[in-house]
């Protein structure tokens, strides 16, 4: 199947990385992501939008700031030897009926946030049993599982089960890992592999389509910033058919609109992709018998 995408345009013209979107209990679409000129630098928290139809957004504003909702994440940190105090790749789930944020800090130090009130733009307070990280790394997201059970993925893959309170882990971090290597260096990024059966370095998000678990991170594929999708029968794996799934479309999303189409949000890394730093999303296919993700217009 071609993934090339042929014709995408942003959703908006905001400055955004790590573009992150999913439909609510309310039947409305939520966006968030890294917002800021430079968060190698530092910005002011966690934004969201708001839309009934994936064309017409509502800035809802930051959510959470440093200035005014911090506790151990206010703190300036040291990265590339330089003072840095951002939230990286925050994402929005609606899970058991709230909605929760999950966010890392940079350079390493992930969380949850809850909703207080139910509705979306909060207000948002930690989620967990402990105010400090929940792990180190990045890129925190979450899963939940068709028997209700939820997950606490991060980075390249790391996974675990949470406590039925959602506020700590119920068992130690593992790596979800492909049933084969991938030797081949172009497909890899040049940091963070041991084995080279990773799925990623980076961006991890699980989603399960007709029993089946697709696992997507970030990846550097022939100098391409993709999506990289593997898929497995059980959800610790192994997994298998590793894939470049949305060309240019690294650290990523998956969900399903109200229609039952399935998109994958964008915001373009690298030169080969056709802006950089915007959110957009890409409707894609499930090729259930190839076990392969692929992009169409």
């Amino acid at each position: 199947m071609d993934n090339t995408i042929s014709r995408i345009a942003p959703l908006l013209q905001t400055k955004l990385r790590d573009t992150c979107i999913c439909l609510a209990g309310d039947g409305c679409y939520y966006m968030t992501g890294s917002i800021g000129e430079d968060i190698w630098d530092h910005n002011d928290g966690i934004p969201l939008w708001k839309s009934e139809d994936l064309i017409n957004w509502t800035d809802l504003g930051l959510v959470w700031t440093f200035e005014k909702d911090a506790t151990w994440q206010k703190a300036w940190r040291t990265h590339h030897e330089k003072p840095i105090r951002s939230i990286w790749a925050p994402e929005i789930h609606y899970i058991r009926g709230n909605f929760f944020l999950t966010y890392s800090t940079s350079p390493g130090g992930t969380g949850i946030l809850k909703s207080t009130t139910g509705r979306p733009e909060g207000p948002y307070v930690n989620a967990l049993r402990e105010d400090k990280p929940l792990t180190d790394g990045i890129d925190a997201s979450l899963f939940e599982d068709e028997d209700g059970q939820v997950y606490f993925l991060y980075g390249g893959g790391m996974i675990a089960r949470m406590d039925e309170t959602m506020s700590a882990l119920a068992e130690e971090p593992r790596r979800l890992l492909c049933d084969r290597k991938d030797p081949d260096p172009n497909r890899h990024a040049s940091r963070g592999y041991k084995g080279m059966d990773e799925i990623g370095f980076e961006g991890a998000f699980l989603f399960k389509f007709q029993k089946k678990y697709f696992l997507s991170c970030g990846d550097f594929w022939y100098g391409r910033y993709s999506s990289i999708v593997a898929v497995s029968d059980s959800l610790y794996g192994p997994y298998r058919n590793r894939h470049e799934a949305v060309t240019c479309g690294g650290h990523n999303n998956y969900f399903q609109d109200k229609d039952g189409q399935w998109w994958s949000t964008f915001f373009g890394n690298d030169p080969s992709a056709p802006f950089r730093e915007k959110p957009a999303i890409v409707k894609v296919a499930i090729d259930m018998e190839q076990e392969r993700i692929y992009p169409f217009d």
